[in-house]
């Protein structure tokens, strides 16, 4: 399933989960009303607030996870194509006879590098690209070591060049890594589970006037079930409505100017 459909529906369930728990609580709490219209409040503050104070730090910090990881990966965009661009212009540096067959693995280099991310998320697609541009970095490093080597050579090229050329492959590796960071599931679904919770205990309290209020009722449930769509669509940035495509844009432009 499509991760934006699937994080629609889940949300979708949340909050129509949400909507039932508000009346069911709401429900118990005139029940309870009429039990003991006293001692129906009694000691349900603290509850309360320590229930919604731990929603709201679970989603502050999840959120504000999210949005770090988020953040980070535009930044390895960036940086990758900095790492490429750095190794690519230090190939200068060898026989010029030896610079037209690495510049050449190079575009193709860059080609495989776009697709990896373009191809998802078809992961089986993405991750055949990412093994072919795993072979092209070995490929470019063993000639780049031989040519740096040889007659013509500038002293400086295995100084300068291997080592920009390991920060281009090392890179891929972080960025690699780097989408496949995500919270543990185990707090995704405490963050529903308190969610539902919390639209439980808010439905009891909210027994205490005469009727429903259904502009709170739908603009609670509405207002927690969208943050956290969009937690989890910033969680999975390649196949959600928030992306990080457009910065994908500095290394198109880094590849058309290797022509």
């Amino acid at each position: 399933m499509d991760h934006t459909v699937q994080a629609t529906v889940f949300t979708l369930a949340l909050f129509s989960g949400m909507l039932a728990l508000l009346e069911i609580g709401r429900r118990i709490g005139l029940r309870r009303m009429a039990q003991d219209s006293e001692g129906t409040r009694a000691g349900v503050g603290a509850v309360e607030g320590a229930v919604f104070g731990l929603l709201g730090l679970l989603i502050a910090f999840t959120f504000s996870g999210a949005a770090s990881r988020f953040d980070s990966r535009r930044q390895l965009i960036v940086e990758e194509t900095n790492d490429i661009g750095t190794a690519y212009l230090r190939l200068d540096l060898l026989p010029v006879d030896q610079q037209p067959a690495l510049r050449e693995k190079f575009r193709q280099y860059v080609d495989t590098r776009l697709a990896v991310y373009a191809k998802l998320p078809d992961i089986a697609a993405a991750k055949e690209e990412l093994a072919k541009g795993n072979r092209l970095q070995g490929e470019i490093w063993r000639q780049a070591v031989s040519a740096s080597r040889t007659q013509g050579a500038s002293p400086a090229a295995p100084m300068l060049l291997l080592p920009a050329l390991n920060a281009m492959i090392d890179i891929t590796t972080t960025r690699t890594m780097a989408a496949q960071m995500h919270p543990p599931a185990i707090i995704i679904a405490m963050l529903f589970g308190l969610a539902l919770a919390s639209a439980l205990l808010a439905g009891y309290a909210m027994a205490a006037a005469k009727s429903r209020s259904w502009l709170h009722m739908i603009g609670f449930a509405l207002a927690t079930g969208f943050a956290i769509y969009v937690i989890l669509d910033m969680e999975y940035p390649r196949l959600g409505l928030i992306r990080v495509d457009a910065f994908d844009q500095a290394l198109v432009e880094f590849r058309q100017s290797m022509q």
